[in-house]
């Protein structure tokens, strides 16, 4: 019969990391990207979770999650899980409280894998030994010379795609796709991004040059919000369009797929409340007969990537890889054949937290 594990501690820290460039896309400009780290404490082990949000998820980490988490038994994921959704109900699910439940639940599962000394693909049921990632820049504000570099690098690692952003000036964008066609030769698949910047038309107008630069992915044409543009434009164009990412919960992603309005649903563990909520994002994909590509934070999405049969791949963000292998033993990098594996050898995700490497960025730490 399987032991009460009950969780004995949990921590909450924030960590605040300068990007290594001025970086914009076709709606935002930032200079850092902060880190929320939990790590729960139980039978010996210690499981770690993250998400990339606002400082005051910590807040909310601790005020309103910590008292159902400490206690509960460290194999129930689930059951924790639904605790976790149900005491944010008059917060609102989208945004913040889903972000810290997030970063609560990873934790969880990580350490449930702990304490049974396999790693996390194992005890979810891999379906697949490796998963496909593309990489992931290209920023608006990048010189020409660091785009060109930026991509062609990935590719020459062994990378077949590689995305960059657009929306910022239509003018200036299709000349950085001529560019970054340019650098990364005829053979590897080009993907573009405009983070919801344009309008229905604009969109359109933009695509007129894909076909003579084999942009092969349209990611946000227009606003997720916008599910009979994105069903237009899917409709329209040879690109592949793609969205999903600012979804927290699967009604959101059921109405999207219903909507017909995208060729890719895209779900992020950091905001989708975890791991348990991107495996239902999942199911939902394997219902809808849509794939599902995985969005940002890598080390995360690695282990479930494996393990989802809906996916098709997952996006190695340029921000998001380079703080993970500064702060986390462990985290992989993509391989000759531009597949990332995840370590047999290591239980739960595999990744251990370097905390004196990472103790320059801490802004905020509290224990519960």
């Amino acid at each position: 019969m399987q032991r009460h594990v009950p969780i004995e501690a949990l921590w909450v820290s924030v960590y605040c990391v300068p990007t290594d460039a001025p970086e914009e896309d076709g709606t935002l400009a930032w200079e850092d990207t902060t880190l929320i780290l939990v790590e729960l404490a139980a039978g010996g082990e210690t499981g770690i979770g993250y998400t990339y949000a606002h400082q005051a998820c910590a807040t909310l980490i601790e005020d309103k999650l910590a008292a159902l988490i400490l206690g509960h038994d460290a194999f129930d994921v689930r059951a924790a899980w639904l605790g976790m959704v149900g005491a944010i109900r008059n917060l609102g699910r989208p945004g913040l409280a889903s972000m810290a439940i997030a970063a609560t639940d990873v934790a969880m599962w990580d350490l449930k894998a702990r304490l049974l000394d396999v790693p996390l693909v194992s005890l979810l049921g891999a379906v697949r030994q490796t998963v496909p990632v593309y990489g992931s820049g290209g920023f608006t504000s990048y010189p020409d010379e660091r785009l060109q570099r930026q991509l062609a690098d990935w590719v020459a690692s062994g990378m077949s795609r590689v995305k960059m952003k657009i929306g910022r000036d239509a003018r200036r964008d299709r000349e950085r796709i001529r560019l970054a066609r340019e650098a990364i030769g005829a053979e590897a698949e080009l993907f573009v991004d405009a983070n919801g910047a344009y309008t229905r038309k604009q969109a359109l107008a933009m695509a007129e040059v894909f076909p003579r630069y084999g942009v092969s992915w349209y990611e946000e044409p227009v606003s997720s919000d916008d599910l009979e543009g994105l069903r237009m434009l899917r409709d329209r164009l040879p690109a592949e369009v793609a969205a999903g990412e600012y979804g927290f919960d699967v009604p959101y992603f059921r109405r999207m797929l219903a909507a017909q309005a995208v060729d890719v649903l895209q779900a992020d563990i950091t905001r989708c409340a975890g791991l348990s909520g991107f495996l239902d994002a999942a199911v939902l994909c394997d219902a809808f007969q849509v794939p599902l590509s995985t969005h940002t934070a890598p080390a995360l999405h690695l282990h479930a990537g494996c393990c989802a049969p809906s996916v098709r791949h997952l996006e190695y963000f340029h921000d998001h890889a380079r703080i993970e292998s500064l702060f986390f033993d462990g985290a992989v990098a993509p391989g000759a054949t531009g597949e990332m594996e995840p370590d047999l050898a290591r239980p739960g995700l595999g990744l251990e937290f370097k905390a004196d490497e990472a103790r320059r960025y801490r802004i905020a730490s509290t224990r519960a």
